[in-house]
């Protein structure tokens, strides 16, 4: 037993259990689980307990805290042998206590949220299951409901059953439930959190910590997550959060075993890299590489196919394509089912058209597919069974060919998930989306590519996705392995494979954050129990950095060691010289802040010149300027802003920069590096945001127009190397008062000081010197420790719960402006209606209704204005509102702007006008206008380039919103927006919108 550092809780020695375990045995060593882990079924036992813990258990019912077992009466039999890790979560449930349950896809951890279900039924007390996503909601209650009967459904869009002793909804649901308090909730013993991994999720992960932190001590909660790194320190989190035990139980046992193919695009024939003992084969990968030597040049057979159009529009895609070759060969070997993993939704369409020629069902299955979609459809109107995008899915699903992605009409969506159940659909073309929730496994999974468009950068994926998708091959029962087959196109660092079919799962990270909704709901809870304050201490993103500090400690020792055997003589001279060198660094930085403005700088940002680019500490040097583009928003194009803090630009300047050897983007790393001196390098194009540009010279040379070969960006290198030759004391820059002609008073001096300085620098006896050139390096090396010693010590100060102390202030001075709350904190009207609002921005809508821009419209006009705070997808259209919507559309751009201007002035670090664009999105407004006022879907869809299921996720979350602005309505009195919000409402129910779930 050890005891846990700064924790106050203890955590036991790691058990290992065998198949068939005996008493003698059970406990062994975890080295040996690893060994046998493909061989063995073995699970990992943790638990984290309060000090002061004691248990009332029966121990010959129950077992130990440190050795759970449960030998009474089952709540629930299984007409299966159980797992290990099943046995053990089942007995930790018996014990009353908390359990997070840490397993692959298809490992079976459903079995264990029934089994807490069965025992709440037994008991006679009530239990919440949650999970992420609205889809996975309806298909859990379908799930649940054939097992239990006694189940409800509680979604925000559907309603059923509200008072069954087993209710289904989605995390945000249940927030809403503590934030307003529910009797509901005294009867509740269990809640289970399905898929808790989504804690991480940048937009949402907030929701789960918050609802994990509301939670009343006496609810116990079992949190079912794919594998993770870091289970342990979440479960400690939740015993000093809760003072209650909460027990691990980590499988990484996979009941099928995965073999690891890649196939080489525009190859042929497939290598074993990773076996089903998880033995990568070394030589098989050189093999591999061998092929793309072979054939360097040839085009790229997979990923350069031109973009097809939609399956609802029509369209074909190449039948000769290494897609069709796979799955040929996947289904002549019998290794369907198959699932084919893209991360383009188009992309996933475009591979499912290029099957054409295929045919997987017999006839008699055809008949059956043609009966279950006819029957599936008659929910639908005539004329919406008529739609282009259900009418071109039949043929596909006779053939037993399928698409399945976000963008798909839900109903088709629904339809593909259980004709997949059934054994109907043999290829499935899928997004990653496919890979979360029910388990629906195949026995061979397709990776057409190993990087994905994150919303940052163009990426490899990661371990922990990769092993969310590749844990979908292999059907326990019927497939003695599991087949995966990854697709690349280029040359791959041994290592980043090894890391992505071997690596460990990825730890769960807090994505903690403040918003005004949860400031507002905490200021109004009468009981005042919980505060702002109260959330921030308790919250897994402070609990993590508390534990952060010991290492930090460390570091800073290592540090401080390495920092005191740097001594050099002449000390003085070098600060003199060293400070200097600071000194014009920092007058650098000002004078580029103001000329890198878009409007200044732009102009002279042409293919061609020269400019210097520095990114935090590391000096990039000078590069050229190939081209400039406006950032693509996020989460769409193709680029890769590869340096650090490109989020606050709105441009990026592809620039040739000199880049350490095998540091691209076809390299192993996610980002370039600068080379060291003396090291060979080579020039690549890498997208800079304009606020990285630290310098910018006078000279333009000329380069090939065509920059994919080495050769021409070699001899970029070295016209650049001598340039420096001719201009030793460094290139000449553009004056920004001469030359670029910026007449402001207070540039002119710095400009005027920048110049004295450098003279005085190029003056200093130590500029010229060779003999000193090591003690200055070695004066440069301290001066940078200190630097990182002062850092980590400023951060261990500044800690993190003062910095979201300070954002709270700064958030309440915004919410005294705009009058949601008093001089004393006490909310007011309009703090009342934002309290209710957590679907589209609270401060921007309540400023709508109270400043009367929603009293000026009809109700059509108001559901379309409500559109725009629903994130969703981009059209890639213009947006041209019609003229019943334009001015409402500059009214809400108008107080978007206002609201921005006000946090930036509480000292919030926001963007104003890229507060304006995320928050205001008009991209669908039009449609949900004409939708409103009675068009067909056949024309809506006409006047977009969205997916047709997105425009439906968006008019359900669109509902779900307006009725929260109802709510807003009635809570302040204003009786005529409430009615506008109902007729809005109604306006917009009906039709395939809003059809029901084959689920429900």
């Amino acid at each position: 037993m050890e005891i846990v550092p700064g924790t106050g809780k203890r955590k036991l020695s790691k058990e290992t259990l065998d198949e068939n375990p005996s008493p003698a045995d059970e406990t062994q060593n975890s080295e040996s689980a690893v060994k046998r882990r493909n061989i063995s079924r073995t699970c990992i036992h943790e638990v984290a307990f309060p000090d002061d813990f004691s248990s009332s258990n029966d121990e010959s019912i129950h077992g130990t805290l440190e050795n759970p077992i449960y030998v009474g009466k089952m709540a629930k039999t299984y007409p299966f042998e159980l797992d290990p890790f099943q046995r053990v979560s089942i007995a930790c449930l018996e014990r009353n206590e908390s359990v997070l349950v840490s397993a692959h896809t298809s490992a079976g951890k459903t079995a264990v949220a029934e089994y807490a279900i069965a025992m709440s039924f037994r008991d006679k007390q009530r239990v919440i299951y949650t999970s992420p996503l609205k889809a996975l909601s309806n298909q859990k209650y379908r799930e649940l409901n054939q097992e239990f009967s006694d189940v409800g459904l509680m979604t925000g869009d559907v309603t059923l059953s509200p008072h069954a002793s087993c209710l289904v909804m989605t995390t945000e649901i249940l927030r809403g439930m503590l934030y307003r308090g529910t009797e509901l909730l005294k009867e509740v013993a269990w809640v289970i959190f399905d898929e808790i991994h989504y804690m991480k999720d940048r937009e949402r992960g907030v929701v789960w910590e918050e609802s994990i932190i509301f939670l009343p001590p006496a609810i116990k909660m079992v949190f079912l997550s794919a594998t993770m790194s870091n289970a342990t320190e979440f479960a400690e989190w939740i015993c000093k959060l809760h003072k209650q035990p909460c027990h691990v139980v980590y499988t990484d046992f996979r009941p099928t075993p995965l073999q690891h193919y890649v196939f080489p695009v525009g190859g042929s024939g497939l290598y074993l890299v990773v076996d089903e003992n998880e033995q990568f084969k070394e030589d098989n990968f050189a093999k591999l590489q061998e092929t793309f030597t072979k054939q360097k040049n040839q085009v790229d057979g997979h990923r350069n196919v031109k973009a097809s159009s939609r399956i609802a529009k029509g369209g074909t895609a190449s039948a000769g394509s290494d897609i069709y070759k796979i799955v040929k060969m996947i289904m002549e070997r019998k290794f369907q089912p198959v699932i084919i993993f893209s991360f383009s939704r188009r992309e996933c369409e475009q591979h499912a058209m290029s099957m054409a020629k295929l045919d997987f069902n017999t006839e008699e299955e055809r008949d059956v597919v043609e009966q279950v979609f006819k029957n599936a459809i008659l929910c639908l109107s005539e004329e919406d069974r008529n739609l282009p995008a259900i009418q071109l899915m039949l043929p596909l699903l006779q053939r037993g060919i399928a698409v399945h992605h976000s963008g798909l009409l839900p109903i088709i969506k629904e339809l593909v998930e259980l004709l997949f159940q059934e054994g109907l659909v043999k290829a499935l073309f899928a997004t990653e989306t496919f890979a979360m929730g029910l388990n629906m496994p195949a026995k061979t999974v397709v990776f057409t590519s190993v990087r994905k468009w994150d919303g940052d950068s163009n990426r490899y994926i990661g371990s922990g996705e990769y092993i969310q998708m590749s844990g979908r091959a292999g059907r326990r029962g019927k497939d003695e392995r599991g087949i995966c087959i990854i697709m690349i196109d280029e040359k791959m660092e041994m290592d980043v494979l090894k890391d992505m079919v071997l690596g460990k799962p990825a730890p769960l990270v807090s994505t903690f954050r403040l918003s005004y909704y949860t400031i507002l709901n905490l200021l109004s809870r009468a009981e005042g129990q919980f505060t702002a304050e109260h959330v921030i201490k308790n919250s897994f993103h402070q609990f993590q950095y508390e534990k952060s500090l010991p290492d930090m400690n460390k570091k800073i020792s290592k540090l401080e060691t390495e920092a005191a055997m740097l001594e050099s003589s002449g000390e003085t001279e070098l600060a003199d010289y060293h400070n200097l060198g600071l000194e014009i660094a920092q007058l650098e930085r000002k004078i580029m802040s103001e000329i890198t403005r878009p409007e200044r700088i732009l102009y002279y940002l042409v293919p061609g010149r020269l400019v210097k680019v520095r990114e935090g500490g590391t000096d990039w040097g000078w590069g050229v300027v190939v081209n400039v583009v406006k950032k693509p928003p996020s989460g769409a194009g193709s680029l890769q802003p590869a340096l650090a803090a490109s989020r606050g630009s709105s441009y990026l300047v592809d620039t040739l920069l000199n880049c350490s050897l095998g540091s691209s983007d076809n390299g192993s790393r996610q980002k370039p590096f600068p080379p060291c001196p003396g090291e060979r390098s080579e020039m690549h194009v890498v997208p800079v945001p304009l606020h990285l540009i630290s310098g910018i010279s006078n000279i333009r040379i000329s380069f090939p127009a065509d920059l994919r070969p080495a050769e021409a960006r070699q001899t970029v290198l070295l016209a650049v190397q001598e340039l420096h030759k001719k201009f030793p004391h460094g290139l000449p820059r553009l004056n920004p008062v001469k030359d670029m002609g910026i007449n402001d008073p207070e540039l002119t001096e710095l400009v005027h000081k920048f110049e004295e300085l450098e003279q005085k620098l190029a003056a200093h006896p130590l500029h010229e010197s060779t003999q000193t050139e090591k003690q200055y390096q070695w004066f440069q090396r301290k001066a940078q420790l200190n630097h990182e010693i002062q850092l980590l010590k400023s951060k261990m100060r500044d800690s993190q719960l003062q910095k979201f102390r300070d954002e709270l202030k700064n958030r309440s001075r915004v919410l005294k402006r705009l009058g949601h709350i008093d001089a004393d904190s006490v909310v007011q009207l309009k703090g009342r209606a934002a309290c209710l609002i957590d679907t589209g921005d609270e401060l921007l809508v309540t400023e709508l209704m109270f400043n009367g821009t929603f009293n000026d419209l009809d109700p059509h006009q108001a559901v379309a204005l409500a559109s725009c705070f629903i994130p969703g997808d981009k059209s890639s259209d213009q947006v041209f509102s019609r003229i019943e919507l334009a001015k409402p559309l500059q009214q809400l751009q108008d107080s978007a702007r206002k609201i921005a201007e006000i946090q930036r002035e509480c000292k919030l670090d926001i963007n104003v006008e890229e507060y304006v664009e995320a928050t205001v999105r008009p991209y669908l407004m039009d449609v949900i206008y004409c939708w409103s006022k009675g068009a067909t879907f056949a024309e809506v869809i006409e006047m977009t380039d969205i997916f047709e299921g997105s425009i439906i996720r968006l008019a359900r979350r669109l509902d779900e919103f307006l009725n929260q602005l109802k709510a807003a309505a009635h809570a302040v009195g204003e009786i005529n927006l409430e009615k506008k919000f109902e007729s809005g409402t109604e306006s917009l129910r009906r039709g395939i919108m809003f059809a029901n779930s084959l689920y429900l």
